[in-house]
């Protein structure tokens, strides 16, 4: 029986230290965190298929398509076709606001992964990027090696 009362009284003290309000806020905030969540994974992948819809365009220094690209290029209209605009180079894409830094265990299928400051590929799984690699190749998939493979990683935000 004392048992009972004792729960009976936390249950109430727990409920009435939390107030609906707030209870509520946090509720709204979790709940507009997965929305955005979901927002940015739906462009993302939008990119990541575009840029794919690619494979076997030529590199062309400079390219913005739509008949060949360059790294920077692929990535600039990959997420401008899914709405989102980029700065143009792989230096001004460093800059932007819209990139967050991630370690390679948080990339994802569409996220940005830089071979130091000048070639960027879009991330796939893996040791595998998508992109445009160098002048004479074409765009597809590029196995990371002990000589080549991504410094940074970032994601797209919103």
């Amino acid at each position: 029986m004392r048992a009972a009362f004792a729960a009976l009284l936390l249950s109430i003290a727990i409920a009435v230290s939390v107030p609906p309000a707030a209870a509520h806020a946090v509720a709204a905030r979790s709940s507009a965190a997965a929305t955005l969540a979901k927002r940015e994974m739906r462009l993302r992948l939008a990119a990541w298929h575009y840029a794919t819809r690619q494979r076997g365009k030529p590199y062309i220094w400079g390219g913005t398509g739509p008949y060949g690209y360059d790294c920077s290029g692929l990535v600039y209209a990959a997420y401008k076709a899914a709405g989102i605009v980029l700065p143009r180079t792989t230096y001004e894409m460093l800059g932007s606001w819209r990139l967050v830094r991630i370690p390679k265990s948080k990339a994802r299928r569409g996220d940005l992964a830089f071979f130091g400051t000048g070639h960027v590929e879009l991330y796939d799984w893996g040791p595998w990027t998508f992109g445009a690699a160098t002048t004479g190749t074409l765009i597809d998939y590029h196995l990371m090696n002990v000589f080549w493979h991504p410094t940074m990683y970032f994601m797209v935000k919103l």
